[in-house]
């Protein structure tokens, strides 16, 4: 009975120990590290030379027209998740984006970007199936735009390869929902156009989205980050998707961002 006892004992610690040592290997050394955020280009340059950033002071002189969405452009989200007690972060995006801008007497006075959701991908299968059902139901909502509701006044514009802070207004519909949203956004003005960075702060009942949790094993907070980075360009930009192209994999950008895995494929262990 003693020997029984000390197998059955013995197991449950064996349990309790690769329910805690199992999640914590896996997010540290067999996925890795999240993909970094998304930085307009001389931040990443900044980042890897370590030398400063400044900001321009050019004219407004020449920068009016019409701008579109092109590639170099990315979308998706970031959330915070916990795997059995263990802290991570998902992260999904797509380039499948395309839009306009319009710049007139020193103003962005009209601008939408639109995003091909039934793209957006992470780098586990498993949560691009709950992200396409469950979560954001894509078939029935493929898309989600983002709308300016007032002009930004640019005042001084940066110069080229130099940036300038801002904040923007509009209606953001997604899920099938329509909000005011207001954030920080930065624009870096480049020598083939403009970079437009902004994080936008979604909580998931605003747009009747379900929380991506998944029963006891991976919850999540009730909230996320839209990323955006845009490149607006002066040419054609990216098509938009049509008909069930958007659900398909069709138009938009050159094709999908993929966040691949950082190390190893996901390691099993079998029963017994």
């Amino acid at each position: 009975m003693r020997t029984r006892w000390k197998w059955i004992i013995g197991g449950v610690a064996v349990v309790v120990v690769l329910a805690v040592a199992g999640p914590f290997i896996y997010i540290h050394f067999i996925e890795g590290p999240p993909p970094a955020e998304l930085a307009l280009p001389t931040t990443r340059t900044t980042q890897a030379t370590g030398t400063s950033h400044t900001t321009g002071v050019a004219s407004t002189t020449g920068i009016d027209g019409t701008y579109r969405v092109g590639p170099g452009s990315q979308a998706g989200y970031r959330v915070s998740e916990v795997l059995i007690g263990q802290k991570a972060t998902a992260v999904g995006r797509t380039a499948k984006m395309w839009g306009s801008v319009t710049v007139a007497g020193g103003a962005v006075t009209a601008g939408t970007v639109t995003v091909d959701m039934a793209s957006v991908v992470s780098d586990q299968s498993e949560r691009n199936a709950q992200f396409d059902g469950r979560i954001m139901d894509v078939a029935r909502y493929p898309t989600a735009t983002l709308t300016l509701a007032r002009p930004i006044a640019l005042g001084t514009v940066p110069s080229v390869g130099s940036s300038a802070p801002y904040t923007a207004t509009g209606n953001l519909t997604m899920h099938g929902v329509t909000r005011s949203v207001t954030f920080p956004l930065t624009a870096e003005r480049a020598s083939d156009g403009v970079y437009a960075l902004a994080d936008i702060p979604i909580v998931f009942a605003d747009w009747n989205i379900a929380n991506p949790s998944v029963g006891g094993f991976v919850t999540t907070a009730d909230s996320g980050t839209l990323e955006v980075l845009v490149h607006l360009v002066t040419g054609a930009g990216n098509p938009a998707a049509t008909g069930s192209a958007a659900s398909s994999g069709g138009g938009g950008a050159p094709g999908p961002v993929t966040v691949p895995k950082t190390t190893v494929p996901r390691i099993t262990i079998p029963a017994g």
